[in-house]
């Protein structure tokens, strides 16, 4: 058994060895009597800049646990924790064939999942291995040779791999801590256990997926790169096979589909074969790009300081009128605004940084909320086409070059101002963005703007570049299921993750993988 310890802090000029004695002083506790202690938790506290203090909640041990609560009855900072149970170990009668489509996080995690457990296992991606998928990438930054099966969206790893690897989730879910130590496990950052915003950092990410690789094939699954799924075929009323490249079939006993948002082409052939689908609300915008010490400077006070992280924001809005939600997604400190296209013919930008957060720039997606009935509820893959709409038109706003539309923040806001400063690659041209966005997007983010400098004094000022278009926050769709997560349209198929509209990021769709195996493997489940 353990002790939990909450809200104990330290200056930005104290060392972490202190932390014992900080129990300590707070406990009124002998120092020797703590037998050991670790960091589960790790914040940063910037409300009385420059005055910044990191919080800890710690757990430690000590020689007499039941003596020191009753001291203590009433401390609400102080609770006992129970030792953390491993995962589930299924017993399985037989071991089923499963097809797992996609390597995103979804597809990886069940993968690993249901082949631990035994369960005979083929993943297939459409896209590259992640080392040649970051020469693809590259040569499409800096070339503009694009790869329509091998990008920001396709390959191992998913659309994550190419991000800021953020681990934070909405999710408050036992699994989420599985998903922790197995990225650890595959040469993931020890601090991802405890930091209270962890993230990995597109750079070690590359190294998580090829130990990840690795270890499912040292499992023994069968791992099929260049290949595309191009549908299944039922057989006694379930799935029964699936095809690849309108060619090849391979048989299955279950199917987990984990495409990923942009798996368009994926859509309309399950859209076609019947698949229940829905339209669900996703939101698009821009990209916003500051200097990171200005960020620093408004979120901290300071510039930098050895001890704390690239500072970071989220902002949100309501608008009353439209009762539309404007918001900050995805904030990338110390990072790049990425190209992002999937598409011939449409531009796409998202954020990345890698694991120290150190470019000279900081940047978040600025969008503003879209639903079912701005386009067309009743169709499913009404949302696509208003995502590839706009992509397009800044694709041709930006000279249909690959070149990103982009607009100082004050010109977009007031008309002058600001000047035109992105990292993002092959380059940026000035553009009018009201161009590249619905009208109610652009009177969305001009209204939220006075609201989000009021919260972040100089946010809307002469250093700010907004980047377009960002349409991928999520799915546009969802693909339904029944609670045990398969469909409720076709036995055997398990919609899972991201772009089965079920997740919204690399925890909750690694989390939602998790669930996807587990409900299949009790299926199979010995007595």
């Amino acid at each position: 058994m353990a002790l939990q310890i909450r809200e104990i802090t330290l200056r930005l000029d104290e060392e972490e060895a202190l932390l014992p004695q900080k129990i300590s002083e707070t406990l009124q506790l002998p120092l020797a009597d703590i037998r050991s202690w670790e960091i589960v938790r790790k914040g940063i506290d910037a409300r009385r800049k420059p005055d910044v203090l990191r919080v800890y909640t710690l757990e430690f041990q000590v020689a007499d646990e039941a003596a020191l609560l009753l001291r203590q009855q009433g401390n609400p900072r102080l609770v006992r924790v129970e030792s953390h149970a491993g995962p589930f170990v299924f017993t399985l009668r037989t071991a089923p064939r499963v097809i797992v489509v996609g390597m995103g996080p979804a597809g990886l995690f069940a993968a690993l999942k249901l082949a631990e457990a035994g369960a005979r296992v083929t993943l297939l991606e459409r896209g590259q291995p992640v080392e040649r998928r970051v020469l693809d990438v590259r040569r499409f930054w800096q070339q503009r040779d694009f790869n329509p099966e091998s990008n920001m969206q396709f390959g191992e790893g998913g659309a994550g791999t190419f991000s800021d690897g953020k681990l934070t989730s909405r999710l408050n879910h036992p699994l989420m801590r599985q998903v922790l130590e197995t990225l650890v496990r595959f040469g993931a950052p020890e601090e991802i256990r405890y930091q209270a915003k962890p993230h990995v950092g597109s750079d070690c990410l590359r190294l998580v997926l090829l130990n990840f690789r690795r270890q499912l094939l040292e499992l023994g699954v069968e791992i099929r790169f260049g290949s595309r799924f191009t549908g299944f075929s039922m057989a006694r009323g379930r799935v029964g096979a699936v095809q690849l490249d309108n060619a090849a079939e391979l048989a299955c006993e279950q199917l987990v589909l984990a495409l990923g948002h942009s798996a368009r082409d994926s859509y309309q052939l399950l859209h076609q074969l019947g698949v229940r689908l829905e339209a669900k609300p996703f939101a698009i915008g821009v990209r916003v790009e500051h200097p990171l010490e200005l960020i620093n400077r408004i979120q901290y006070g300071m510039e930098k300081h050895p001890v704390l992280p690239a500072a970071e924001y989220s902002l949100a809005w309501n608008d009353k009128q439209t009762g539309r939600g404007v918001y900050s997604f995805c904030m990338c400190p110390g990072g790049l605004v990425v190209n992002a296209a999937s598409e011939s013919g449409g531009i796409v930008v998202n954020g990345m940084s890698n694991f120290r957060r150190n470019a000279e720039n900081s940047n978040s997606a600025l969008v503003v909320s879209v639903r079912p009935e701005d386009f067309s509820a009743a169709d499913p893959l009404g949302g696509i086409r208003f995502q590839r709409h706009w992509e397009q038109v800044a694709y041709q706003l930006g000279g249909a070059d690959w070149s990103a539309p982009a607009q100082p923040l004050l010109e977009f806001f007031n008309g002058k101002g600001g000047r035109l400063h992105s990292s993002c690659q092959p380059q940026v041209v000035h553009a009018d963005l009201q161009e590249a966005l619905p009208d109610f997007v652009v009177s969305g983010l001009r209204s939220a703007l006075p609201h989000f400098n009021r919260r972040m004094r100089g946010f809307v000022g002469p250093e700010a570049t907004l980047i377009g278009v960002e349409t991928r926050t999520s799915a546009p769709l969802r693909i339904l299921r029944h609670d045990d997560y398969e469909s409720v349209s076709h036995p055997g198929l398990f919609p899972a993750g991201e772009g089965a509209g079920y997740a919204g990021g690399i925890m909750s769709a690694a989390v939602d993988g998790l669930k996807v195996a587990g409900s299949i493997l009790q299926r199979y489940q010995s007595n």
